[in-house]
């Protein structure tokens, strides 16, 4: 009986063998634990019919009380032979994470296999491996053996299961003296090493699912506190100081040579191997990253040649490029770059997935919350001068003293200030408008401020109608011209301004140019990018403007101001003449 022990264990071998490699496949490991449907359970009945059939050809032949292990295959038995096998271990498990409707399948299939083999227990070891296939399948699905994973459920029934196969040996093998001394000899070994086989494969897979679980709990970590550490960099958008920032946390957290962030034209961060080549302010130099760009889906190179630096010798040979996407649109990459192929493994691309979708929420939450802020910063602005009382009150004086004198002029001044409070509410509350609205807007400023202090400013306007459709961000043309009025004209008596709105170059021009006070040198360079605190003024308007059209347009979006003291001021705007992500 010992050396039956011994041989039993060999085949019991082959099960874990079988239960390793098992285990390393997705599919499989899928198909026992989610929701099984008709595909599923398929997959479940082919396997562990396999599993079982195979079992049975490599069983140990018993005849007339002694084994005979010397061939390891057997197609054929003798009607004076049995086998020792392990079959019931396919089945079992079948019907465990199967259910019943598996474990009969893989039963039946098993147990008609096994009768074809032949041997006087041929019939026995069928039918017990059908009900076996049964029995495991109901108990299974009472005691919730799957979803609790508990061992000794599943060696109880493995043990139940095998315990019935002896029993109907006994009961239908004929001769009963060869039966029970058949019985006598495998019961204890069979009924033992099948039930020590389901155990070890319960382990096997469960020791896989719990590493599986805990590299992804680890990667979640990992991926969460990288986050973390990245938030506040990415909520001022893609730009060069946040992604350098960026890319060094990322090469602290992550075991990778080099991390590199492009936008859609060029390298804003390159941390680690290759810093010599990838340089800041280059245009994208990898057909990979171009590829990720176009397409807007993960990428991995495993060869120098894939990513195709055409730097000779860059010593990088394997990245993982995923794209960074605001409103399902590309707008960047995230590189991680390997000198060795071997260092990418899939646990790193599951990260740079994880990330890409971490960093991508943050650079739309940064968008929104930026847009948010500067269409707030424009309400409070357009609500400021509805309420502002110097220029609210003085519209309104003006207004009675032309009821008494000209009271037509009154009619038409008071539908422009109409107009002008109707303009401001809608710019607060749309992120786009049409150009003509603006234009709309500052004429029914104009007509009020004229209108207060006659022959002091001379406006020329210089429009290309055509484009009063165009959509434009709104207070961007409005606060140009109030800015020259208040502060170009600030010590003098009269002053012109010329606006222009036309084509460039399939680029919208919108143009403003007095011949006012102008500014220094260095308050120039300051006005747009950032606010100041001064006397002449905070330079809030032009900030907003700066901001917002850069925020819409990106690059493609052009700022200027040049001014010379005491000759003037000119600042130009130029606007992409196409859809924007916000239509």
């Amino acid at each position: 009986m010992m050396e039956l022990f011994l041989f039993m264990l060999e085949r019991v071998g082959l099960i874990i063998v079988f239960a390793f490699l098992m285990s390393r496949w997705r599919l499989f490991r899928g198909v026992l634990f989610q929701d099984q449907g008709v595909k599923e359970k398929v997959w479940l009945i082919i396997i562990f019919s396999a599993l079982s059939i195979v079992s049975s050809y490599t069983g140990i032949k018993i005849e007339g009380g002694s084994i005979n292990p010397l061939n390891m295959i057997h197609s054929t038995i003798n009607a004076e032979e049995a086998i020792a096998n392990t079959r019931l271990i396919g089945v079992a498990i079948a019907g465990i994470f199967g259910g019943p409707l598996v474990g009969v399948s893989v039963g039946i299939i098993a147990g008609i296999h096994r009768i074809t083999l032949g041997g006087f227990t041929a019939v026995a070891c069928g039918v017990s491996t059908i009900l076996a296939g049964f029995i495991t399948g109901s108990l299974s699905k009472q005691l919730k053996i799957r979803q609790t994973f508990s061992y000794k459920k599943a060696v109880m029934i493995g043990i139940c299961a095998e315990t019935l196969q002896m029993l109907i040996i006994l009961i239908v093998a004929k001769p009963f003296e060869q039966a029970l001394q058949l019985v006598s000899l495998i019961a204890l070994p069979m009924i033992f090493m099948n039930a020590f086989g389901i155990l070890i494969f319960f382990i096997i897979i469960k020791t896989f699912i719990d590493e599986e679980e805990h590299t992804k709990a680890s990667q979640t970590h990992q991926a969460f506190s990288i986050a973390q550490q990245t938030i506040e960099h990415f909520r001022k958008g893609i730009n060069e100081e946040s992604c350098r920032t960026v890319a060094e946390i990322i090469k602290r957290e992550i075991e990778v040579d080099a991390v590199a962030i492009t936008d859609t034209s060029g390298i804003l961060a390159h941390a680690g191997i290759g810093e010599d080549h990838h340089v800041i302010h280059q245009e994208i130099m990898t057909t990979l990253t171009k590829r990720v760009l176009v397409e807007g889906r993960i990428i991995t190179a495993i060869s120098a040649k894939e990513i195709n630096c055409p730097h000779e010798d860059c010593p990088l040979s394997a990245a993982i490029v995923v794209p960074l996407k605001v409103q399902h649109k590309t707008v960047g990459t995230l590189k991680l770059y390997f000198i060795n192929i071997s260092s990418l493994t899939g646990a790193k691309k599951e990260l740079a997935e994880g990330l890409s979708r971490l960093f991508s929420s943050q650079l739309e939450y940064a968008e929104v919350e930026q847009q948010r802020k500067l269409l707030k910063d424009a309400e409070i602005k357009a609500l400021q001068a509805q309420v502002h009382p110097h220029f609210f009150f003085n519209s309104l004086n003006t207004i009675s003293s032309l009821i008494r004198t000209d009271a037509d002029e009154a009619r038409a001044l008071l539908i422009k200030l109409s107009t002008f409070f109707r303009s401001n509410l809608q710019g607060a509350r749309q992120m786009l408008i049409p150009l003509k609205n603006e234009i709309d807007h500052v004429e029914a400023y104009l007509s009020i401020e004229q209108t207060r202090f006659p022959n002091r400013y001379d406006v020329q306007f210089h429009l290309d109608e055509s484009l009063f459709d165009v959509q434009i961000p709104p207070f961007t043309l409005q606060p140009l011209v109030e800015n020259a009025i208040y502060h170009a004209f600030k010590n003098r008596k009269e002053g012109k301004i010329d606006v222009k709105v036309q084509r460039i170059n399939n680029k919208l021009l919108l143009l403003t140019e007095d011949n006012g006070c102008g500014m220094r040198e260095e308050q120039v360079k300051q006005l747009g990018k950032t606010i100041m605190q001064s006397e002449q003024g905070t330079g809030t308007a032009l900030w907003n403007i700066y901001q917002r059209i850069h925020e819409i347009y990106g690059t493609e979006a052009d700022f200027h101001i040049s001014s010379t003291l005491d000759v003037g001021t000119k600042i130009m705007i130029q606007l992409p003449l196409k859809a924007t992500r916000w239509e």
